[in-house]
């Protein structure tokens, strides 16, 4: 069996609605009305305190993000810079954060659809007339109305994640659209309900002390949990670089001022008594609507009541937040256990992926079960569900700051974050203390709990995951590589938790083979396995399993069975075709909703030196409404190779030159088919006229020694006509390798060019070629400007 990975296929718009559909849920529908007992009015400064932290982390996720957007989001941003024990307490402590966070949206959900059917019932035969939502005995556990509907929520939003992330994102994005234009009619409508005097009176703004504002922030955190979330899908979002910064700090500051305005809003409307009664605790939302829209309106002489319209909105937009909570928190904790048995921190059996749906469902089910087990426990607490998801998470925060300032201060060669952080280093320092600060005001029993959970991340690491892991943080690294300099102390500390699993062979540079059609999967083994037998290295053969965009994923099980079929069998000749040559050789199959695009992040995921691809002579995404211009706007991660033709026919190659860097890889793909199969190699110069001819042969000359091809038959043509004396050299050739000019080879696929116009007509193989190096993007995608 071949390893799978996650396809791209989240776009702006859904990781911002997973954001703010994560954050507007319970914070608003629910905790508003525990957090005014806590606070009273000042309550609206314990939601600007906690969004005002929440922004400062939002900034060093942003970071990390923009430089590593990978499935894990905080756990890979940890284990890669604190080490797998670190790893495993970020990791477990955001997965059972997300899930008591889930069972706490879940439960908000619950006591509004509780409200929604109250005095609903059902004629059942012997059982006579039965609530809609009954409360049921569950063993030593008796589960109320609003548990019930709290389990159904679970359950639902489970399966919506079961299906499939680009799903999930769609969903999100209904639900975050209404739920914004219902709330946008409560806070019109209810201005002119607003009355300052009920704000000021009962003890005026802060009738339980000013003290209580910050135990209230602690309380209302949970509120902003959502931004993270976008952090844990960031290898599903499309060009990261750009929009996972924006998604994740735009969805905090939106998320405030909404919280800001409404919260401020229900201060003006119910009274500070009126908090501490089961109705408003409960269901505050509900409750102040019964003010905001107990009026009548008149329409063309007839009186109309909107407060039956209106309650019944907003209970179907706590609904619609509550279960958008719960389905993003669930769709990103997931995504988290995926990436921890990735790095062996829990077991590999739950990084399998679906066959049908391209999810690691077995995550989603195990994440499943523990939330339907908190609401069941602790169902009847909602303060503690809340408060407990807010502490691990602040756990988690402070690693993250401390992991940016570490991945800074190594220096690391391929940290690169297309995003910084203002005012470094004070902004992570920042973020680290007001975390760890906001745990205090937290309630006794959530941060006993929260601790459990660390300790017991901490057992787990030292009993299981340190003798399967093999990787080591940089700050581990760091430390050990200048042991002498260090204190004693922290060398000691180090040495005693590093992790004792093998390391993985290093087989060198490896060679992607992106293997799409059986016509030319010899062709492409056996050239990537020439390479990689030059290069000292290993082919990784990958198959991406495509699924049109228009056709859900849940929809198509049985095509989809026939293409992973299709893919093991594909993947299997190749295993056996690069093992013929002695090519070392891993397979990975990977679904995707694309597939060109698809091959530069597997590229880029699986850091490999070179990716050898076919091409079939038309311009690529012909056929679709959109050209894979988004993939194109990165530099290459590795050298490219691309054969148009069904064969390498190694016999005479010839390499059309006029140097540059595309030529190098030209004539290191010559060398390596040289060495494999003893062809001859000729070099093909172009210069204008017959005056150039002894300029044309000195240039020559010198690249072929350059390039270790001195004994390589040398042509130089004086036609001018690049084209053609490509056309009237190959009729002597088995085979032509082309490298990239100025201008870039697959903006040349996409657009095509003269010369390629020419290469499409020749009745020989050829290869197209193009290095890796450090142009701009602008130079990259158009290619720098031709003369």
């Amino acid at each position: 069996m071949s390893d799978e990975e996650l396809a791209k296929d989240l776009g702006l718009i859904s990781a911002l609605t997973i954001g703010i559909g994560t954050m507007i849920g319970a914070g608003i529908f629910v905790l508003p009305g525990i957090a005014a007992q806590e606070a009273g009015p000042a309550v609206v400064l314990s939601f600007i305190i906690g969004g005002m932290i929440a922004i400062i982390n939002a900034l060093s996720v942003s970071e990390l993000g923009t430089a590593m957007p990978k499935a894990g989001g905080a756990y890979y941003y940890i284990n890669r810079a604190l080490g797998p024990l670190f790893g495993s307490i970020s990791g477990m402590g955001d997965w059972i954060g997300l899930a008591f966070a889930s069972a706490f949206y879940s439960i908000g959900f619950g006591g509004y659809l509780a409200d929604l059917l109250d005095g609903v019932v059902v004629s059942i035969p012997g059982l006579g007339s039965v609530a809609l939502l009954p409360t049921v005995a569950l063993g030593p556990f008796t589960l109320n109305e609003i548990q019930i509907g709290a389990v159904i929520a679970g359950a639902i939003f489970v399966g919506v994640n079961y299906v499939g992330a680009k799903e999930t994102g769609s969903i999100q994005t209904v639900i975050v659209t209404l739920l914004l234009g219902i709330l946008t009619i409560f806070a019109i409508v209810g201005f002119f309900s607003f009355d300052w005097a009920t704000v000021t009176a009962e003890g005026g703004l802060a009738p339980e002390g000013t003290g209580s504002i910050l135990p209230g922030a602690a309380l209302v955190f949970v509120s902003y949990l959502g931004y993270a979330k976008i952090a844990t899908v960031g290898e599903e979002l499309k060009n990261p670089g750009r929009n996972l910064p924006i998604a994740i700090v735009g969805s905090v500051a939106i998320v405030m001022v909404i919280y800001t305005i409404l919260v401020g809003l229900l201060m003006g409307v119910i009274p500070h008594s009126e908090f501490f009664l089961d109705q408003v605790e409960e269901a505050p939302m509900s409750y102040a609507a019964e003010t905001v829209f107990a009026y009548e309106f008149a329409v063309a002489g007839v009186e109309i009541p909107i407060l039956g319209v209106g309650v019944t909105s907003i209970t179907i937009a706590a609904l619609l937040a509550t279960a958008s909570s719960a389905n993003a928190s669930i769709l990103a904790s997931a995504r988290i256990n995926f990436a921890m048995g990735r790095d062996k921190i829990v077991t590999d059996w739950l990084n399998e992926i679906h066959p049908n749906y391209a999810t690691p469902y077995r995550s989603i089910a195990l994440t499943g079960l523990m939330i339907i087990v908190f609401i069941i426990a602790l169902g009847e607490t909602v303060e503690i569900l809340s408060s407990a998801a807010s502490v691990l998470h602040l756990v988690v925060y402070a690693l993250i700051n401390v992991s940016l300032i570490v991945f800074r201060e190594a220096d690391v060669p391929e940290y690169d974050p297309d995003f910084e952080v203002p005012f470094y280093p004070f902004t992570p320092i920042a973020g680290f203390v007001l975390s760890l600060a906001l745990i205090y005001f937290m309630d006794n029993m959530a941060t006993l709990i929260g601790g459990v959970f660390v300790a017991f991340a901490i057992v787990w690491y030292f009993f299981y995951a340190r003798d399967k892991t093999d990787r080591q943080g940089i700050l581990s690294s760091y430390i050990l590589d200048r042991s002498d300099e260090m204190p004693d102390p922290a060398v000691s500390a180090v040495s005693a938790v590093k992790p004792r699993g093998e390391a993985e062979d290093d087989a060198g540079p490896r060679v992607m083979v992106a293997i799409a059609n059986p016509r030319t999967e010899h062709a492409l083994i056996t050239l990537g396995s020439a390479l990689a037998r030059a290069k000292g290295g290993s082919v990784l053969a990958t198959h991406i399993v495509q699924v049109p965009d228009q056709t859900p994923l849940q929809k198509g099980a049985e095509q989809i069975d026939q293409i992973s079929a299709e893919s093991e069998r594909l993947l299997a000749d190749a295993r056996d075709s690069a093992e013929t040559f002695g090519a070392d050789v891993e397979t990975k199959t990977i679904v995707s909703h694309r597939s060109f695009e698809e091959v530069f992040d597997a590229a880029d995921t699986y850091d490999v030196d070179t990716v050898v691809m076919g091409w079939g002579g038309s311009t690529v995404g012909e056929g679709r409404v959109e050209r894979p211009l988004d993939e194109l706007t990165h530099e290459l991660p590795c050298d490219f190779i691309v054969l148009d033709g069904e064969d390498v026919a190694a016999e005479r190659i010839l390499v059309p030159t006029a140097g540059g860097e595309g030529s190098e890889v030209s004539a290191a793909v010559a060398r390596a088919l040289r060495a494999e199969y003893g062809g001859e190699i000729s070099l093909l110069h172009v210069v204008d006229d017959p005056d150039e001819r002894e300029d044309g042969e000195a240039f020559l000359e010198e690249w072929a020694a350059e390039q270790d091809l001195g004994d390589a038959t040398r042509i130089v043509d004086d036609s001018g006509d690049v084209g053609a004396a490509i056309e009237r050299a190959a009729a002597d050739h088995s085979m032509v390798i082309l490298g990239a000019t100025r201008r870039g080879l697959l903006s040349r696929l996409v657009r095509g060019s003269l010369v390629f116009d020419v290469a499409t007509d020749l009745d020989v193989p050829v290869l197209l070629a193009e290095k890796q190096s450090d142009r701009s993007v602008r130079a990259r995608v158009l290619g720098e400007q031709e003369d």
